[in-house]
């Protein structure tokens, strides 16, 4: 663990002001949920008495000391794994995620992820929890993702995931016919049975996603689509809900539904698609140091391409049957 002792004062200005607020404002190169953690954790102390109550109203005039702890990743092994850097500066850095690789170790994947190809390639990123790693994209998954090299790039990032100020776009293949675009807005939680699966349910956190038709075929449509949210396997679940699961989800599509009269090699290009034809394509953000704006695209990957280019020369084979 890193140990990190902060002291400051409360003005007068902030008279009536939440203690988390206050301090978040005094603070700022730290997220206010961080300080929320370490105030309802006994780690902040006013005038010297530990204050447990982040709602707690300040006056002016308190000092405050902060004893936090920040957790460091130097028990996971750095491995020489190779990943495509899209962009870097000093203080974060854009993969481009490649299918069949982990983000962040785990039950069955203790190293040989994004994090061990982390460690391995920048060794200061082990003084910065989760190696830098603000959100993830699913093993099968792929496309961009932004890692911080500091704490204070980290902390920013995670503030702009929470106020919902990075905006990430996807392409996908889901099953059936979708005429026109919307939004999914239903919460999602763990699969009350099944532990690997997440599911809509009424009490789960919220979770909001919004799409629009790229393109139709036969009996699939291909999709660009937005996160509001981050929730785990968030666009899988949603596209599920509203019965248009993705193309090759082993956890949420079923089987294959080829269109009628399909050729076998079409037939079999659907079957051998054996992930979510899912890919994170587009990444914008204001850059947790120099507030510029920035936006990164990261092209269609070979698999999809090849699956997309199949069901495009489908479609065109049988146009004279469509009624759309």
């Amino acid at each position: 663990m890193h140990e990190l002792k902060l002291l400051t004062e409360i003005p007068q200005t902030l008279l009536g002001m939440r203690l988390d607020q206050a301090i978040s404002q005094l603070l700022p190169d730290y997220s206010r949920s961080r300080i929320k953690d370490w105030i309802i954790n006994n780690k902040v102390l006013v005038n010297g008495i530990i204050i447990n109550k982040p709602k707690e109203k300040v006056l002016g005039g308190e000092k405050i000391t902060i004893n936090a702890e920040i957790e460091e990743e130097t028990y996971h092994q750095a491995e020489n794994i190779k990943l495509d850097i899209v962009y870097e500066d000093d203080d974060i850095l854009v993969i481009n995620k490649p299918r069949d690789l982990v983000v962040h170790p785990g039950a069955g994947n203790p190293n040989g992820t994004v994090l061990n190809a982390l460690l391995h390639y920048y060794p200061k990123i082990s003084q910065v929890p989760r190696a830098g790693i603000v959100h993830r994209l699913d093993k099968d998954t792929t496309g961009l993702m932004v890692v911080a090299k500091n704490i204070v790039a980290q902390t920013h990032l995670v503030e702009s995931l929470q106020l919902r100020e990075i905006t990430r776009e996807y392409e996908a293949v889901a099953m059936g016919i979708i005429t026109a675009g919307g939004t999914v807005d239903q919460p999602i939680s763990r699969h009350p049975t099944k532990r690997t699966h997440m599911s809509v349910f009424p009490t789960g956190k919220p979770a909001v996603t919004h799409y629009r038709v790229m393109e139709k075929y036969r009996l699939h449509t291909r999709l660009r689509l937005r996160l509001e949210t981050g929730r785990t396997h968030q666009i899988r679940v949603h596209m599920a809900h509203i019965a248009h699961p993705l193309v090759g989800d082993p956890l949420y599509g079923g089987r294959p539904r080829p269109p009628k009269g399909a050729s076998e090699s079409f037939i079999q290009t659907l079957r051998d698609f054996d992930r979510q034809a899912l890919h994170a394509t587009m990444l914008r953000l204001f850059h947790p140091i120099t507030g510029e704006q920035m936006e990164w695209h990261a092209p269609i990957p070979e698999d999809m391409q090849k699956l997309i280019q199949a069901l495009q020369e489908d479609t065109e084979q049988h146009k004279d049957e469509l009624d759309w």
